[in-house]
């Protein structure tokens, strides 16, 4: 279920092949050992977001800032990875024709750039967000959003999608799933929305899941060996999304020990973390300390939990549940906050993380062509347009 058809302010592909052709190599190239400079890093945070709507179409006048720009103050971090889940009803006519709802993205990404790109009301400070991709798989929608210059420094950017839900393939389950690289260091996105259910044995078809979203999400091979093609083959992943891990206990346990706040012990029963730690699923991810309310499940435009309205009559209870996370794999990445915003739009609370990332710095090493610097990566890409031998025997013969 792979596929390149998204939307986004920048062609990625332009993206890439203008920066390729910045400078033209010739026979003019030299190694330059007097301003190379040891290897160095940067550092990014990256704000990632999941956020199941429940079908809702969201309205003009839905400000979003409260869950991404936290008071007004200045956006968090320089990226943003912002997944939604159910943006469309999970109807049959949905799930089978496959369409891509191109109104319903273009509502959240405007949602998204005015909440991001509305000035500084402190210091009336105007930043620069641009979308770099958006795809949409069934009601998944996963946007990525990076600040105006960095943009040219994204190399390889691609989408895959992987349906896993009715008939193990469609995609009311499933994840979508985006990789680039930023400078030097690969990065993978993974926005999912698991098999859900309260009773024994759910958790499985979850575990399943997630293990079908990680053997079968690939990407293009790209221009050199053992180029990333695979989820874990990248420097940094954070994974987010609708998980749907409930917790072990009765429903009136867990509803007394919510209405207490005891979060310590729920999350003794939650189960995704008794799933990692008993090695069932996503094993070496790690995922922050949770001090906050279970996002799962509310009455819409409300602050009750389902079920907890003595009023109102219902033929299934609903336990709250922490089924909206973001967890990580590899190194390099440090989580900064973990929490939750507070839109009432549906029946579950919007989830955040903030990461510092490090990213493996573009002027690591320093080739001149013609004059101008470029990193190895950057030349390595120019090469592809030119002749390798004459370009080669050149760079030898003159170091």
């Amino acid at each position: 279920m792979g596929s390149n058809n998204f939307i986004a302010d920048i062609n990625p592909d332009s993206m890439e092949m203008e920066t390729m052709m910045e400078s033209r190599p010739s026979d003019n190239i030299n190694i330059s050992k007097k301003n190379s400079t040891a290897p160095q890093s940067i550092n990014h945070q990256i704000f990632a977001g999941s956020w199941n709507v429940g079908g809702v179409s969201p309205p003009e006048v839905l400000d979003i800032q409260e869950w991404l720009r936290p008071n007004h103050i200045n956006p968090p971090a320089n990226i943003y990875v912002l997944g939604f889940q159910e943006i469309v009803p999970l109807n049959a006519a949905n799930i089978v024709v496959r369409s891509e709802n191109r109104k319903i993205c273009e509502k959240w990404n405007s949602l998204i750039r005015a909440a991001l790109n509305d000035p500084d009301s402190k210091n009336n400070i105007t930043q620069d967000f641009r979308c770099i991709i958006s795809k949409q798989m069934v009601g998944i929608l996963l946007s990525v959003w990076v600040r105006s210059d960095l943009c040219q420094y994204i190399r390889q950017l691609s989408v895959s999608c992987v349906g896993c839900g009715l008939m193990g393939c469609l995609g009311n389950k499933g994840s979508v799933s985006v990789r680039f690289w930023l400078h030097e260091t690969s990065f993978c996105f993974v926005c999912s929305h698991l098999a859900s259910g309260g009773k024994e044995g759910d958790q499985r078809r979850r575990n399943a899941n997630a293990a079908e979203i990680l053997s079968r999400t690939t990407f293009p091979p790209g221009p050199f060996p053992n180029f990333t093609t695979k989820i874990l083959d990248h420097d940094r992943v954070i994974w987010l999304g609708d998980l749907n891990y409930r917790i072990y206990l009765p429903d009136a346990t867990t509803q007394y020990l919510v209405e207490k706040q005891k979060w310590n012990l729920l999350l003794e029963y939650d189960q995704l973390k008794v799933e990692l730690m008993e090695g069932h699923v996503f094993e070496g991810w790690h995922e922050g300390v949770i001090n906050f309310a279970p996002s799962y499940k509310y009455y819409k435009n409300s602050e009750l939990y389902f079920g907890c309205d003595e009023k109102r009559k219902h033929n299934k209870r609903r336990a709250p549940a922490w089924c909206d996370r973001i967890i990580w794999f590899g190194k390099g990445l440090k989580q900064n906050q973990y929490d939750r915003g507070e839109l009432k739009l549906s029946d579950h609370r919007p989830v955040r993380a903030i990461f510092m990332a490090e990213i493996k710095n573009v002027s690591m090493t320093n080739i001149h062509v013609n004059g101008d610097q470029t990193s190895i990566i950057e030349h390595k890409l120019q090469l592809l347009c030119f002749d390798h031998k004459k370009i080669q025997n050149n760079i030898y013969q003159r170091t």
